[in-house]
């Protein structure tokens, strides 16, 4: 499934783009044969660079976010931010970097966040979470645990 999913974008993206100049077509004066190639090259150029924007790179608004701030063992910190409009995405802050994460449904209720491009998974149940590198397969942070979660232990 996960060498599907980015060929099903790219199609979808590629008709959507497909539609406008069809309709444009019909409405715009004629056009010579030249400047009608030159437009659908530049059609199909901004269609590619559309679609080749990957969800991960994209960014989470921090500013209007709440943050929980995360101990975690070995003296590892981070910071999660969420907000309260997308429950879908949360931005993870890690080693300087900030990273957007995005929801992966789960049948336990645990709460679990997964950036592919970069391979960090971030799981939380309610005594602790942890932070993993799915690329190489090892813990970044384990035992992390929030102010209200060290009160509540």
């Amino acid at each position: 499934m996960r060498t599907i999913y980015p060929q099903i974008v790219l199609a979808i993206a590629c008709l959507a783009f497909a539609a406008p100049p069809a309709l444009s077509a019909t409405t715009a004066p004629a056009k010579s044969g030249k400047a009608s190639a030159k437009h659908a090259k530049a059609k199909k150029a901004i269609a590619v660079s559309e679609a080749a924007v990957d969800e991960d790179d994209l960014e989470l608004d921090t500013k209007n976010a709440l943050s929980t701030d995360y101990n975690c063992e070995l003296g590892n910190k981070l910071t999660v931010y969420h907000n309260a409009d997308d429950d879908k995405h949360i931005a993870l802050s890690w080693k300087k970097r900030t990273h957007r994460l995005r929801r992966i449904e789960t049948t336990t209720g645990a709460n679990r966040f997964e950036n592919r491009k970069y391979g960090l998974l971030w799981i939380g149940i309610p005594a602790k979470s942890i932070l993993l590198d799915t690329k190489k397969g090892q813990q970044l942070a384990n035992e992390c645990r929030s102010a209200a979660q060290m009160t509540a232990q």
